[in-house]
């Protein structure tokens, strides 16, 4: 039983049907939130909507075009009434290879599903948030946005390219009531990885433990974990916090655990 933080909000969650994305759709109705969660995949989508209850709807969503990520918000408006919160987090690791090995058709696909998708969420909900006088944007970055080396090239490209964008917007924004922040997951073991690497389920949890080992604080994160800043930074409770990164990671990215350093 959650604390109805989000009560009487409406939110927009994409990439909802699995991982990240469908963790913090379950916080967020837990706290109260009506939602509309989006993803491409239909039948994962709708059966996400299904066990989430009644105040949860699904629409099928390319957010690389720009009339369904408005026909998405427009949805919403029209079944809820009002759009208070927009998280533009659906993605996948994109174009994978060496420089000489990627062209410009895994470029462009890349960066049209990573920050392309962000500037229309952003874009489309903004305009209505305008009109209301208020409203909360919140984009799924990475630690890769600021610390080279913890995927692809251009996905980590691309998520420094939404976080700069999120923070220029920010500013935009501010006048209109509106907050744009970003949440950077680090080390979150979920389905996007277990595809990526093309492993069974003992694959999936030997890579998990694998992970673990890396980390400072000795486990790898989890949707729920990423679900609690995102629940944070879309309340109320943060109503003074815009144009922030909050990184999300169990120090992964900040160095080698203590115990791995060599110098004690």
């Amino acid at each position: 039983m959650g604390l109805n933080r989000l009560k009487d909000k409406v939110a927009i969650i994409t990439g909802a049907a699995s991982g990240i994305g469908r963790g913090v759709a379950e916080l967020f109705v837990a706290e109260g939130a009506k939602l509309v969660i989006a993803d491409i995949n239909v039948e994962a989508g709708k059966a996400t909507a299904a066990a989430l209850g009644d105040n949860v709807r699904f629409k099928k969503t390319d957010v690389t075009r720009s009339e369904e990520v408005k026909a998405l918000v427009d949805y919403a408006v029209s079944e809820f009434g009002r759009l208070d919160i927009m998280h533009n987090n659906a993605g996948a690791f994109g174009a994978l290879g060496s420089i000489f090995d990627l062209n410009d058709e895994g470029y462009d696909f890349t960066f049209a599903l990573l920050t392309k998708s962000v500037f229309l969420g952003m874009k489309h909900a903004g305009e209505v948030m305008k009109t209301q006088g208020s409203g909360v944007i919140l984009n799924t970055a990475s630690i890769s946005a600021t610390t080279p080396g913890y995927g692809p090239h251009l996905y980590q490209a691309a998520k420094a390219a939404v976080l700069q964008m999120s923070r220029t917007i920010a500013l935009e924004f501010g006048q209109y009531n509106i907050r744009v922040n970003c949440v950077s997951p680090g080390g979150v073991y979920t389905p996007l990885i277990g595809n990526m690497l093309g492993v069974d389920e003992e694959g999936i949890k030997q890579a998990a433990d694998y992970m673990a080992t890396t980390i400072p604080l000795n486990r790898v994160g989890t949707p729920q974990d990423i679900a609690n800043a995102a629940l944070f930074l879309c309340s109320d409770e943060a109503s003074f916090i815009t144009a922030q990164n909050l990184i999300v990671d169990g120090a992964e990215a900040t160095g080698k655990r203590y115990q791995d350093q060599g110098m004690h």
